[in-house]
């Protein structure tokens, strides 16, 4: 316990002098309410003093009321020293501020993109909640349990920064069957999750001077990654139609430009793909730049009416990076997601990955790896497909019952695992999503996603996750927060 420091032991009366280590441990915030001590016994040794000493320090201090004990329960501060919430968060919030005086201009940037990413709370209308019937349950607990205690995923030294051969193979083998890319397991480099492989993407295929190709509006994780870039304009914001990225608008604007950040099978946040004739001007535009064609493939695997598009990758393998991941169909905490990338990119991305996390974290590929191999991760799919169908469907149901379409209206779109509600353009979406908030239900704004001077006021709304019923009624409070907004 480093709070105390070195007794001093030609004073004496080294009880008191304990007593008064503690307290001020206390004061100084070292030790919290509710926090257990050590045993008598272990703190005397530590301090190599009489374990009697001790004994009369806590005894002291449970007399005034610092620490309390329990039989069977040890010693420890007590929890009547905690200050109320409010209290307790104003010399943080102080703290917090103070800190940042004197920042450098990149630190502010990333503090900022720190407070907005904050996970939302597991409440409706959080996206990617897998609770019940859209959590992989059993299966992987079984299969984490066989693999980590003897076995493949069973703790040892560093491993290859691409990730388990294993679990390489098994996404090659998934992605060309179910997505129609062209790629073999030597391309293939796990990550944790899709912000990971955007970031190496960043990192690999812009210079100081190049410019990118980014959708308006756009995935805020891609745009913020651009923003925080050390050099500017770098970023330059293409607008997005019925037709998916406009490309003609792209060429006008940047036709110099090294990389296009794209979603074309499930545009984000909108939801319309990438037209055929879109693609082609795309890759005919990276082919002849020559560019480099960065394709989130965001929800592929949720299309509810027909077949999920074929990737962009299989059109044009040389030129296009392509990413996929898990943590949406399985569960986010997951981190696991792939990155495909041509032949002539697998050390740069390797090298990238190095500098970041040396790997992945290897028990988790091996679970996954099996989950897959074993035909686990296709019927899952297609479990949540009908599962996430019946809630879209009746979320969708719900909203245009309680809401007048002046007021409010669904974004079309037959894919993925949110909605957008665009608003009246007299409201203001982020003064929504705090009134949301105080009313139990977690939404996002869509203005952020937007260039400045472009922007929609719109409600990010996932449904996955929730019963009819925790949707039905946070759909009633949404539209009462909107109504009373309106107002």
């Amino acid at each position: 316990m480093p709070s105390f420091g070195t007794l001093d032991r030609e004073a004496g009366n080294l009880s008191r002098q304990v007593a008064e280590a503690l307290r001020e441990a206390v004061r100084k915030g070292d030790l919290r309410p509710a926090d257990a001590l050590p045993s008598t016994r272990a703190l005397a040794a530590s301090l190599q003093v009489a374990r009697g000493t001790v004994v009369e320090a806590y005894e002291q201090l449970i007399a005034e009321g610092f620490l309390e004990s329990k039989a069977g329960a040890g010693t420890r501060v007590a929890l009547a020293l905690a200050q109320p919430p409010s209290a307790a968060r104003e010399p943080r919030v102080a703290a917090s501020q103070a800190a940042q005086t004197g920042l450098p201009e990149r630190a502010e940037a990333f503090a900022s993109i720190g407070r907005e990413f904050k996970p939302l709370p597991a409440v409706p209308f959080a996206i990617s909640v897998p609770t019940g019937m859209t959590a992989p349950g059993d299966i992987w607990r079984r299969l984490g349990n066989r693999l980590r205690a003897r076995g493949p995923a069973s703790p040892t030294g560093y491993a290859d920064p691409q990730g388990a051969l294993a679990l390489r193979e098994a996404i090659a083998d998934y992605v060309r069957k179910s997505r129609s890319v062209r790629c073999e397991a030597d391309q293939v480099i796990v990550t944790s999750g899709t912000q990971q492989g955007l970031f190496l993407a960043s990192q690999v295929l812009l210079g100081p001077r190049d410019q990118a190709w980014v959708e308006n509006p756009a995935y805020r994780g891609v745009t913020a990654i651009l923003e925080s870039l050390p050099y500017r304009d770098a970023m330059v914001r293409v607008p997005v139609d019925a037709e998916g990225l406009d490309v003609e608008a792209g060429l006008r604007l940047a036709p110099k430009a090294r990389v296009a950040f794209v979603t074309p099978s499930h545009q984000y946040p909108l939801g319309m793909p990438l037209s055929m004739a879109r693609r082609a001007a795309l890759l005919a535009w990276a082919r002849t730049a020559p560019a480099w064609v960065v394709e989130d493939d965001y929800d592929s695997e949720l299309r509810y009416e027909g077949y999920p598009y074929p990737a962009l990758q299989g059109l044009a393998p040389d030129r296009v990076v392509y990413l996929g991941t898990f943590s949406k169909i399985l569960f986010p905490s997951l981190r696991l997601g792939y990155v495909v990338v041509p032949p002539s990119l697998v050390d740069a991305f390797c090298g990238a990955r190095v500098l970041m996390d040396r790997h992945p974290p290897t028990a988790d590929q091996h679970v996954l790896a099996a989950f897959m191999t074993e035909g686990h991760l296709e019927r899952h799919v297609r479990k949540v497909r009908n599962v996430y169908a019946e809630q879209r469907l009746s979320l969708i149901e719900t909203l245009e019952a309680l809401l007048p379409r002046e007021l409010a209206w669904i974004e079309p779109g037959d894919q993925g695992m949110h909605l957008v509600l665009w608003l009246d353009p007299r409201l203001d979406d982020h003064q929504l999503v705090r009134r949301a908030a105080n009313e139990g239900i977690a939404v996002r704004a869509a203005s952020p996603m937007f260039a400045a001077g472009t922007a929609r006021p719109g409600l990010i709304l996932g449904f996955g996750g929730f019963s009819r019923a925790q949707m039905t009624a946070a759909a009633e409070r949404l539209a009462a927060v909107i109504a009373a907004a309106r107002k």
